[in-house]
């Protein structure tokens, strides 16, 4: 079989096949096989039909457009035009050499007006935010053609690294394999996207493809820049320095807390914007509940450095966070941002702000839970969708792009000023969901998002704070306060954490269904 070669991230193309390269075919991920080539041109060519045979046992598609020379007509450009558009992709063209198959690829894009199989929606993301909005796209309109690319082969709920790292879940509860979360009407291409080019409607892959659409969203997360603290990336996982922040240290969270019974435990926040900006604070409250239960709270000194000005940014649910940092006796320090970790000789930096200016304060540890700084992904930053947060800029309440308007972005990606969690995610697909459709169908957003976002602060083992708010700091419960006042530790709050949210995510969100998540029209307050 001769080398393929990709045209685009859909279209590929190779000289001569043969019936016994149809393995090799399906095994690289082709899902359509187009003949060029007529019959009878070489001896030993083996006829199409043979070839159709071969591919049709193995589930390929097969069409056979001969062409006999690159000077295409008008007829056959149409044909593979209509081939293109009615077989699935990825599609591999073959005749002799290749060279008519481009030929007559490229005589299609000029008679159509556009590249053959361009994606309605294009999808950046398998995280919870991306996985939302495609099952929201597609109750909404199940023919849209959707390609998801993320390159990870596992998808986490997030949200319950926290309760791991407290001993409460067992990690393996909180992944599954991407594929058995990934809706089965898109197609999910694993790779990673290295650039964003609106004005031509494509996105960049690693491979040096580009993969066209009518419309994109951009859900790609946020990097956690863990070597923006000198020495911190080197200490994970050993030395007592851990955090819930990595699916494969939340673990050693929950043996450091239960094997500490006297020293010093520090745990950290860097500066907004971070996922779940409650998650510094429910690390510490977790474990030092498990001290106070195991009698080693008072031969422990818990220590609170948070760069913020505040305890919480929204001042409600202020009173009940500090009744636990009094019961706990712990150390507040605000203005306290984390600059440098010693592993080995178990010392953290800090640059405190005070009256008299900034200052480096050293503290020794025998646990750290540090959580690092948290910007946009690098190419995100590099690319013309970004403002000058590097985050992607959008409409707050319509999450449309201001520039492009087939372009939305939404999760922790968006440059938005609600709480970067989950819950956020889940109001947001809709939204987003419903005005790509308006923008495909030629009409203006309809849908508006309020900013909400949900933090359940986990102050003791059995009893959550539920911060529900929305922009500005706005409260948005979502239940009445005689059923749940979120602004009160209640045990009924931690049985919706520990029990129901997990289900609701994994059977509820990412399958499109909408659960105390619709959307509001534009101009209509809550």
């Amino acid at each position: 079989m001769d080398p393929i070669a990709a045209v685009t991230e859909e279209f590929s193309i190779t000289g001569q096949l043969l019936p016994e390269d149809m393995t090799a075919i399906a095994a690289a991920g082709f899902r359509s096989v187009i003949c060029n080539r007529p019959d009878g041109e070489d001896a030993g060519q083996p006829p199409a039909a043979q070839i159709v045979e071969a591919a049709r046992r193995l589930g390929i598609a097969f069409a056979h457009l001969p062409v006999a020379t690159r000077d295409i007509a008008p007829a056959d450009a149409a044909a593979m035009r209509g081939a293109l558009a009615a077989m699935p992709g990825p599609v591999l063209a073959f005749c002799r050499t290749g060279a008519r198959s481009r030929a007559i690829y490229e005589a299609a894009i000029k008679a159509g007006g556009s590249a053959p199989g361009v994606q309605d929606v294009v999808i950046v993301g398998g995280g919870s935010a991306g996985l939302a909005c495609a099952a929201s796209l597609l109750k909404r309109r199940p023919d849209l053609s959707i390609t998801v690319v993320e390159p990870s082969g596992t998808h986490y709920y997030q949200p319950g690294w926290t309760l791991v790292g407290a001993g409460v879940f067992a990690p393996e509860a909180t992944s599954r394999p991407m594929a058995d979360v990934m809706p089965r009407q898109v197609r999910w291409i694993r790779q990673a996207v290295t650039a964003f080019l609106p004005e031509q409607n494509r996105v960049r892959l690693e491979g040096g493809s580009e993969l066209a659409y009518r419309a994109l969203v951009a859900a790609p997360g946020l990097k956690l820049d863990w070597d923006a603290i000198p020495g911190l990336a080197r200490s994970l996982g050993q030395h007592g320095v851990t955090s819930n922040y990595r699916y494969d240290l939340a673990p050693y969270t929950c043996d450091l807390a239960r094997r500490l019974t006297r020293g010093r435990a520090l745990f950290t926040q860097p500066p907004m914007p971070i996922k779940c900006a409650g998650a510094p604070q429910k690390a510490m409250y977790l474990s030092c509940h498990r001290w106070e239960r195991t009698g080693a709270l008072a031969g422990i000194d818990t220590e609170f450095h948070t760069a913020g000005a505040v305890l919480f940014g929204v001042p409600d649910y202020v009173p009940a966070l500090m009744s636990y940092i009094q019961r706990y006796r712990i150390d507040l320090r605000l203005g306290s941002r984390l600059v440098s970790v010693d592993g080995p000789a178990g010392v953290a930096c800090f640059e405190q702000s005070g009256s008299d200016g900034l200052r480096l304060v050293e503290r020794r540890f025998d646990m750290l839970h540090a959580v690092p700084p948290q910007i946009a992904p690098d190419f995100v930053r590099a690319s013309p969708l970004a403002d000058e947060s590097g985050f992607i800029a959008v409409d707050p309440a319509t999450l449309r792009h201001p520039r492009w308007s087939n372009i939305f972005a939404l999760g922790d990606a968006a440059a938005t000023s609600n709480a970067k969690t989950a819950a956020a995610a889940r109001k947001q697909a809709p939204v987003v969901a419903i005005n790509l459709l308006a923008a495909l169908d030629g009409r203006e957003p309809v849908a508006a998002y309020d900013g909400y976002g949900s933090c359940p602060l986990t102050v003791e083992r059995g009893r959550i704070v539920l911060a529900e708010f929305g922009y500005g700091g706005k409260l948005l419960p979502s239940f009445p306060a005689w059923l749940l006042d979120g602004r009160k530790p209640t045990r009924r709050a931690w049985f919706l954490k520990d029990r129901l949210l997990p289900p609701i995510y994994w059977h509820g969100m990412l399958k499109g269904r909408e659960w105390l998540a619709r959307p509001q029209a534009i101009g209509v307050g809550r």
